[in-house]
Order: structure tokens, then sequence, then C-alpha cells
């Protein structure tokens, strides 16, 4: 799984448990809102603590001369928590108290007792009084304990299917916890949608070509960042096929013009060969010289293609042997010289080997030598000079190939190794078909090396060849 994936997922997840948790909290909050009181001091206390505490009181309460009385720490807990006190003999009537309300009475009915019970029943929503039970001697007594807070008495009734007394709350709770949930769950989805219809309408645009990058930090940041750089991969792609395919219809153009070039003189002189008038020994071995020369240049140029075209598709079987690479490169570059059109420029040859052993074809590689050399004096001054330097290191073969030529710019260097592309001074050399330095980089990464250029104008050009080792 991506890790937007995991995101969303985890995004999801979190949303649906903040919103959990913060409904919880709210229905705990509100439980505990509904289930806690405030007393006289401020202090909050649970709902439950006057009835606990009328519970507890009777400990406080002793009968002297069978006559109620109230320990000093019971009075002190009255007088602590504002706390009034009524203590009522079996029959109802009063027989003692302490600090009781103004509305209380001096006498209470069973009737009023059962008031009491369930509710205050003094007309003061701020008192809540409880009752409890006393005995002394088998006689039976009831104290009125109130409290100046508003404690409402709810009993819960279970029969083991249904309950009613305090089913509103927590039906209430239960409603509101759904309630958040549902509402959280619609607003995300919304959320969800409209994310989903942007990365749609993203693709969309991509397709296009008119997407605009999009910064983006949330759960699809990392989708996003894909887009962005499936948008730039795809518009540089574009480029370069733009790029490629002018290359090539400009290459085809030329390689046209180059083979109709050497044709046009095969062609002229057969006619002049076939006509009737005399000719000497001497005319007939130029206009043979001139064919063949042209039948060679066109020859060259076939090759270069079919070389190409099996570099390109890996069809060309390597031959390697392991031959003194010091050698070879001294018979390739005499080779060269001994050439009439070469005879008179000059190729440097510089190593402090006398042999270095070294595992290649050296038919593919007197090629791409000869392509680098070649090019060098075809497309420099008359008196351009070529260095080729040999030298060799603890992982591998280092071999440049330099001259003093004219030079070329960046962007010219950038595009040097593309297939059909032919530099700007090439223009006036028909010679070549654009084909030879891709060819000589091919072969060079065939044999697991690596080449580069560098270059400055009116200085010359360097080509650093690497072959490794190990």
């Amino acid at each position: 799984m991506k890790k937007s994936g995991y995101r969303t997922i985890f995004h999801i997840y979190l949303i649906f448990f903040l919103s959990l948790l913060g409904t919880t909290l709210s229905a705990i909050g509100l439980f505990l809102l509904l289930i806690t009181v405030q007393t006289s001091d401020g202090a909050t206390v649970r709902s439950d603590w006057p009835k606990i505490f009328t519970e507890n009181f009777r400990e406080q309460i002793i009968f002297i001369d069978d006559k109620p009385q109230v320990k000093q720490s019971g009075i002190e807990l009255l007088q602590d928590n504002s706390i009034g006190l009524q203590i009522l003999d079996d029959t109802g009537y009063e027989i003692y108290s302490y600090g009781k309300p103004k509305k209380a009475l001096n006498y209470y009915s069973n009737t009023d007792i059962v008031r009491l019970f369930h509710s205050s029943n003094l007309g003061d929503d701020k008192i809540t009084s409880f009752i409890g039970e006393i005995t002394n001697k088998e006689n039976g007594y009831a104290y009125i304990i109130y409290f100046p807070i508003e404690v409402k008495k709810v009993t819960m009734y279970l029969n083991g299917e249904r309950f009613t007394g305090g089913k509103t709350v927590i039906i209430s709770i239960v409603a509101i916890l759904l309630s958040v949930i549902l509402i959280s769950g619609i607003i995300y989805g919304f959320c969800i949608a409209r994310v989903i219809s942007r990365l749609t309408m993203s693709i969309k645009d991509i397709s296009k070509r008119s997407y605009l990058p999009i910064q983006n930090r949330g759960a699809f940041s990392d989708l996003y960042d894909s887009l962005n750089t499936l948008d730039t991969e795809i518009k540089a792609s574009d480029r370069l096929r733009q790029q490629t395919e002018k290359m090539r219809r400009d290459w085809i153009a030329n390689i046209t013009h180059d083979l109709k070039t050497p044709l046009s003189p095969i062609k002229g002189y057969a006619e002049i060969l076939q006509d009737d008038t005399i000719k000497t020994d001497e005319q007939y071995k130029r206009y043979a010289g001139v064919m063949l020369k042209n039948a060679v240049h066109m020859e060259n140029l076939i090759d270069d293609l079919k070389l190409t075209y099996q570099l390109e598709n890996g069809m060309v079987p390597v031959n390697r042997q392991e031959q003194n690479l010091i050698r070879f490169s001294k018979e390739l570059v005499i080779d060269i010289l001994n050439n009439p059109e070469y005879e008179s420029r000059s190729i440097h040859f510089e190593s402090t080997e006398e042999t270095i052993l070294f595992s290649f074809d050296p038919k593919l590689l007197t090629r791409a030598f000869q392509n680098l050399m070649i090019n060098a004096l075809v497309h420099g001054q008359h008196n351009a000079e070529v260095t080729l330097q040999i030298s060799v290191s603890e992982n591998g073969v280092k071999i440049t190939v330099a001259d003093n030529g004219k030079g070329m710019t960046t962007e010219e260097t950038s595009k040097l190794f593309e297939r059909y592309y032919r530099g700007t001074n090439t223009r006036h050399k028909p010679e070549g078909t654009g084909l030879g330095l891709a060819i000589a980089k091919d072969i060079v990464e065939l044999h697991g090396g690596t080449i580069s250029v560098s270059s400055v104008l009116d200085f010359g050009t360097v080509f650093l060849i690497y072959f490794p080792t190990n």
C-alpha cells in the first residue's frame, strides 16, 4: 500500500476517533454535571453526597436522659456546610432543631414526611431535605437534614428488559453521540468528495497538458507530489520527443541529401563513360577514381545507418579479445595518418605505459576511436592537431582524445552524442551523417565504459573515455 493509502486510513480513523472522543468526553462532562453539586463553600461533590451525609449523620446523634442531642463534631459538620437539622419523635413533633430553615414545620404528618422524601416541599428550590431514622430504647425517631443546595431526586428501576426514570438521560447521550458521528461522517464525506474531484480534475489537466503544480500539506500531500512529478516528467518527455522528432526530420533531410551527393558524380561520370566520345586511358582512370571514391563514401553512410540501428537494438555481437591497448592505439593512429586525406595532419600519442592488457572488440573499438579522431580532423581547422593519451589506474583505463580546434558551445556539447544531431559547423562538411559520435558512445558503453566531452570555444575539445577494469 502506498504512503497516501496509509495516510488516508489514518486520517479517517483520526477523524472518527476525535469525534467519538469528543462526544464521549462531552457525555461524561454532561453526566458529571448532572451527578455533581456544589456545596455552600463552592466545592463540587457528588450528588449522592447529601444522602450519604444523612445516613452517616445518625452517628452524631446521642440520647441523654432519653432526649436527643448532637455531638460537637456533628455541630461542626452542620456549621461547616450550612446545614439545618430537625429531630422528630414518633408522633411527628419536633423535639430538637439546629439551624433549620424558616419554612420548616414544627409538626410533620406521615403525608408531609412522604413529600419531603421525594422533594424539598419547602417552597425553596435551593433547599433539599433528606430524612433519616434512629432508634433509642426501641423508640423510633426521624431526623430531617436541610441542605442549602438543589439536588434532583431521581429513582431508576430495572426489570431486566427496560428501565424507567433515568433512561431519558442515557437515551439523550446516545442520541448526541450518534448525531455527532453521523454529522462528522457526512462532513468528512463531503471533504473526501472534494479532494477526489480535485484529483480527478488534476489528472484530466495532466492529460490535456494544462496542469498547474499544487502544493498540499494534507493527508494527500504525497499524492499531489506524485502528480507534480508526473506532470514534470510528461512535459519533459514531450519536449524531448519534439526535439527528437525535429532532429529526426532534419536528419532524414540531411541524410537524403548526403546520399544523393555521391550519387550525382557517379551518375554523371557513368553517363560520360557511356557516351561514344573517344576518351583516353587517363580520363577513364580519373572518372573511375571519382566514382569509386563516391561509392565508398556512400557505402560508409549505409554502414553507419546499419551499425547505429544494430547498436540501438542490441544486435551487435561483441567479440572480445585481450590485447595490448597501447599497441592497438599506436597502429590505429598510424593507419589514420597513412590515409592520403590525413597524411599532412598531426596526431600525437602519449602514454607512460608500454603495455596495457585489456579485453575489447578490436573492430568496434577501431570504429569508435576513428570516429572521434577523424571527427576532430574533419571539423577542425587545417592546422588542428589531435592528441591521444592513455593512462592506467588501479580501477580502470582512462583515454582522452583532445584537439585544439574551434571548440563548441555548451548547447552543442549537450547534444553531441544524440542520434541524428549534426553540429552547426557541419553544414559545410557533408561527409558526416550525425551518427559518428553516437556510435562511438554506444560502442564505449557496450564495453562497460563511459564517455564525456568538454569544450571551450576557440580552445578545443576533449573527449574522456573511462573503462573500469574491476
